[in-house]
């Protein structure tokens, strides 16, 4: 049977079973709000002294959602709402009877979370799978996010918009403003009147962490999008021309280590110009274009301890282009992971939503061709010397009420090198409790010679496929979950993440929640546990584990969870019989101050010479926000793996930031993470290095407008201990990196 008959058979099946759903019952009927048009000049700076403004609809945020299931709020919220024809005006009049006890802070976007904050949830499509979110501290600090419901309800804080907002502490509270431009948004064209989905939210962090909202939450309903009110009107909305231009310049002074010279080389002068074009062909299908882009972060990923790990280690993506509509992409299989491409060329994405249907396709040509080549019990990494051309198509249909059935193709071509996949996926809702979410992707790969040779790959053309279903029930107290996944020995999803390969797992869990109330010292109690097995497909039982933890969220917003377990786990044709124990706690002991751990303890694996060892953990972290501007950040981590025979490794991880936020666009920032590696040479039979020791420093100054419209100027140097004792710098970069929108 050919791949495509397959993909279809599979695509037809699923589509019977999605077809076959019945609507459940739809709960609360949604709450309709008519938002009024206004016209005249509105100026967003939190005084709402514009005459627009009393013609706004007002209403009362009335219900407490956190710790209570819709309980009468501690605090009065005025939501305020109108519309022109270029933007949406959100207000919030937060009262407050203790000012002195509002938490707000200077940050850099997206980092204000633990403040005061308010802001609104749209579902702009109306469709109850995937929204916006605009959030605002007391000060103006903007945070926007994407929610998606498809996906549990998770929210993704990566996704940027350019849009407008102020904030200021008043006597009786805190005050906000911000204007939503249309062309910052997605929805449904035409020149009728427009329903989208609202819900309004103020975080109220104090002994407790409430969070008020405009809509009551149903904690037997496992939506968010399906129980949020509706806003109608935006007859006349239209995001105008909606074309962004953006140029792009980057100069850099860099020096590296010269193995040859044993010290720093020549300095290598570079200076870059890219160009990225948006236009919104219509309010809800956006194409974009980047030639030369800039795809370099500013800011250093955050370090994770690479020793001792059998699999590649997972980073976020950051990069705008690939963030916009990213959500589209993500499937139960992780087929798009989109920092596998490092340097192209020139990109072209198209992506949007037509009525039920939604798309997004994207095209590039990449300098650099990276390869993560999976196996059962390890990864390996590669890069090849040539450049690939590769492109994603993804499709998704919303069928019934909040079911889908997509569509996901990628490929990825080279000099003696491809990497094909396609495959079918769905979310069946059978209420709002349950739902099922299935997929099956299939691949065909041909490798170069040198790959064939150094990781032991098929030679040739090669298939595999790789299928997972996962059910979830979640309601008020109870929940369950069990998940299926089988991963063949020759999938390869080189486009994706998907550092494991020739296995099958079987995951069973499930758990109760108690709710507390504002008699009770908590706010939430769970119990759970579950049960997986994993193995090879010769039947090789990779391991196989029983897990139980209990969790609490209580006073000033500390939260602790208590993880013990066993398993058998086989490495290199070893069976380990292990026992674990792992720790994790939090707390905000006063207002900017944040205090957070983890220990974990128990049985581990020395990977490099397949023996048994006993593991400690402990990892600590403090986060404290001193004054309004101010933000200084320690986190250590310390990691001991012991034989019977003595100490095998000692790894310290140490990471320091200290940003200085002088208002909501400038602010200078420091980083240094420092790692110490101490490994007992006599208990190693191949020769390893005794003591590795290396130190990043980055300073970074930004000055932003706007996620686009911004300045940086920034400095890094990397230092490794060669001789004992002696950091040696192994690399300097100075950067400036400027970029402008030009919105028309």
């Amino acid at each position: 049977m050919t791949t495509i008959l397959r993909t279809a058979l599979v695509a037809l099946v699923l589509f019977l079973i999605v077809a076959a759903l019945q609507a459940w019952a739809d709960g609360r009927p949604a709450v309709e709000h008519h938002i009024p048009a206004v016209t005249g000049s509105v100026h967003v700076d939190a005084l709402l002294d514009e005459p627009q403004w009393q013609q706004a609809l007002s209403v009362e945020l009335k219900y407490e959602t956190r710790q209570t299931e819709n309980g009468a709020p501690p605090v009065s919220t005025q939501l305020l709402l109108m519309h022109d024809d270029s933007n949406v005006y959100v207000a919030f009049k937060a009262a407050d009877p203790e000012p002195s006890k509002i938490r707000a802070h200077f940050t850099d976007r997206d980092r204000a979370f633990d403040d005061d904050f308010v802001g609104v949830s749209l579902d702009t499509f109306n469709d109850q799978r995937r929204g916006v979110e605009f959030f605002v501290n007391p000060l103006g600090v903007q945070m926007d996010l994407t929610v998606n419901d498809v996906d549990g309800g998770n929210e993704d804080e990566s996704w940027d918009a350019i849009w407008q907002s102020a904030g200021k502490v008043t006597a009786a509270g805190y005050t906000v403003e911000m204007a939503i431009p249309f062309s910052s948004l997605r929805f449904e064209s035409g020149s009728g009147e427009k329903r989208w989905g609202i819900n309004a939210v103020r975080n109220f962090p104090r002994e407790k962490g409430y969070q008020i909202g405009l809509a009551p939450r149903d904690r037997s309903r496992d939506c968010y999008l399906c129980q949020i009110d509706q806003v109608v009107g935006f007859q006349a909305a239209t995001p105008g021309r909606n074309i962004e231009l953006t140029p792009t310049l980057v100069t850099s002074s860099t020096q590296s280590f010269d193995d040859a010279q044993g010290a720093l080389g020549k300095r290598k002068n570079d200076v870059d110009a890219g160009f990225t074009a948006r236009w919104g062909i219509t309010p809800n299908l956006t194409l974009q274009g980047t030639v030369n882009p800039d795809f370099s972060q500013v800011e250093a990923d955050s370090l994770q301890l690479a020793v001792n790990e059998q699999f590649a280690l997972f980073y976020p993506e950051k990069r705008p282009f690939f963030l916009e509509g990213a959500d589209l992409f993500q499937t139960p299989i992780n087929a798009v992971y989109t920092r596998t491409i490092a340097n192209p060329d020139y990109g072209v994405k198209l992506g949007g939503k037509l009525g039920d249907n939604a798309l997004g396709v994207f095209v590039a040509r990449d300098n650099v061709t990276n390869l993560l080549i999976p196996g059962p019990q390890g990864s390996g990494n590669t890069s090849l010397d040539q450049s690939a051309n590769l492109a994603v198509l993804r499709y998704r249909r919303d069928i019934g009420k909040g079911s889908t059935l997509g569509v996901i193709g990628t490929d990825r071509r080279g000099d003696s090198y491809e990497n094909r996949v396609i495959g079918v996926d769905s979310l069946l809702r059978f209420s709002d409790s349950d739902k099922l979410a299935l997929q099956w992707i299939t691949s065909s790969t041909r490798y170069p010679r040198s790959v064939v040779r150094d990781f032991a790959q098929p030679e040739g053309d090669f298939t595999g496929s790789s299928f997972v279903a996962s059910y979830e029930h979640q309601s008020r107290h109870w929940g369950s979950y069990a998940v299926y996944k089988d991963n063949g020995k020759d999938f390869r999803a080189d486009l994706g993440f998907q550092p494991q390969a020739d296995l099958r797992r079987a995951v069973a869990g499930g758990g109760y929640t108690w709710r507390g109330d504002s008699d009770t010292w908590y706010s939430r109690l769970h119990w759970g546990g579950d049960w997986d097995r994993t193995e090879q497909h010769d039947g090789i039982k990779i391991e196989e584990e029983w897990e139980s933890w209990f969790e609490f969220n209580g006073p000033r917003q500390s939260y602790g969870v208590i993880d013990i377990g066993t398993r058998d786990r086989q490495f290199g044709g070893v069976t380990f019989n292990q026992n674990f124990l792992g720790i994790d706690w939090g707390v905000t002991p006063v207002g900017g101050l944040t205090l957070s751990g983890d220990v974990s303890l128990g049985d581990d694996i020395d990977f490099r010479q397949v023996r048994p060892g006993k593991r400690v953990q402990i990892g600590n972290n403090v986060s404290w926000k001193v004054g309004r501007h101010l933000n200084a950040e320690l986190a250590h981590l310390y990691r001991v793996l012991d034989h019977t025979d003595g100490w095998l490794f000692r790894a310290n991880l140490t990471e320091l930031r200290l940003v200085w936020q002088f208002d909501t666009r400038l602010f200078v920032r420091l980083v240094a993470q420092r790692t110490n590696i101490a490994t007992n040479q006599r208990l190693f039979d191949d020769p390893v290095e005794p003591r590795s020791r290396d130190l990043l420093g980055q300073f970074l100054a930004s000055y932003k407008i706007n996620p686009v419209t911004a300045l940086y100027v920034g400095y890094t140097g990397d230092y490794f201990e060669f001789e004992k004792g002696n950091l040696e710098p192994t690399g300097r970069t100075i950067f400036v990196k400027l970029g402008y929108a030009f919105v028309l």
